[in-house]
């Protein structure tokens, strides 16, 4: 079984393609998978099947978190998995749309190991948060202080807070846990934490389901519309763990992501490991 690992500025993927996957990619064998001393070890999974129509959509992507739940929507996997489509020969393309769990997304490649990915309109209300009015604001606990908070959907979740210290020193791993479970958000969220760093802001992001990551696309977007409706103007450079994202954001909140992905190496699942994901069973011999 046949798998490619790609990393965007610190957030790896292991990507597969459907054809070559035999058995169903169930939550137990994404985390088998990911696990980083059972298995490959990644911060999720990206699958690629053909598109039902191929005059529409280059390929369908569906999007894995390491704890095995599915998500809408990664920036920095997309640009993964679009950059895995040219290296593969999906298409000779340099813009080209893709189907996600969010909807159609749009890239196009500006480069070797680059590409810049209409990411659709964000929007401040949502099913994710209910309770919110139309401005997203809100507010929310983070230890033992309350904070305001901004909700944006960027074709998942995010909880974006500004903090004007104390960002390097914050212990996400402590705090984002609650914000991510909160009741607030249903079906969970994304968090960042960011701060104004001259033109640009600097941020910190704790993904759903994920953990602290050193980047995240969607995430980098949720903080940039939190900034660009304080007044940051666009684009906005992202500073984060892992480098920088640049995004563009318009008069209606329409997002475009410009940043890198490159790959790290192809390989193969040895057999026995391919046997016992699809018997259910863990490296440890222990019933998934």
């Amino acid at each position: 079984m046949r798998f490619a690992k790609w990393q965007a500025l610190g957030n790896d993927y292991i990507v597969l393609e459907a054809d070559g996957v035999p058995f169903e990619l169930t939550g137990e064998r994404v985390r088998a998978l990911c696990e980083p001393h059972l298995g490959v070890g990644s911060d999720g999974v990206l699958l690629l099947s053909r598109a039902a129509d191929p005059h529409a959509h280059v390929a369908e992507l569906r999007i894995f978190n390491p704890d095995g739940s599915e998500a809408e929507l990664s920036g920095n996997g997309v640009r993964e998995a679009v950059l895995y489509l040219r290296a593969a020969g999906w298409t000779d393309r340099d813009e080209f749309t893709i189907l996600t769990a969010a909807g159609e997304v749009t890239p196009e490649i500006t480069g070797p190991d680059s590409a810049r990915v209409a990411m659709g309109r964000a929007a401040t209300r949502s099913r994710d948060y209910p309770e919110g009015g139309a401005d997203g604001v809100g507010r929310i606990g983070v230890g033992a202080v309350e904070h305001e908070f901004q909700h944006v959907s960027i074709g998942n979740p995010q909880c974006a807070i500004e903090l004007s210290d104390g960002l390097e020193e914050l212990d996400l791993a402590a705090v984002g846990p609650a914000i991510e479970g909160a009741p607030i958000f249903p079906n969970r969220t994304n968090v960042s934490f960011w701060r104004r760093e001259g033109a640009g802001i600097r941020a910190r992001i704790f993904e759903r389901g994920v953990g602290e990551t050193l980047s995240s696309g969607t995430g980098a977007c949720g903080a940039a519309v939190a900034a660009h409706l304080r007044g940051a103007p666009s684009p906005i450079t992202v500073v984060l763990d892992g480098g920088e994202l640049v995004v563009e954001i318009s008069a209606n909140l329409d997002i475009h992501l410009t940043g890198t992905a490159e790959p790290v190496y192809d390989a193969e699942l040895a057999a026995p490991f391919v046997e016992r994901l699809a018997a259910g069973i863990r490296a440890t011999g222990r019933r998934a």
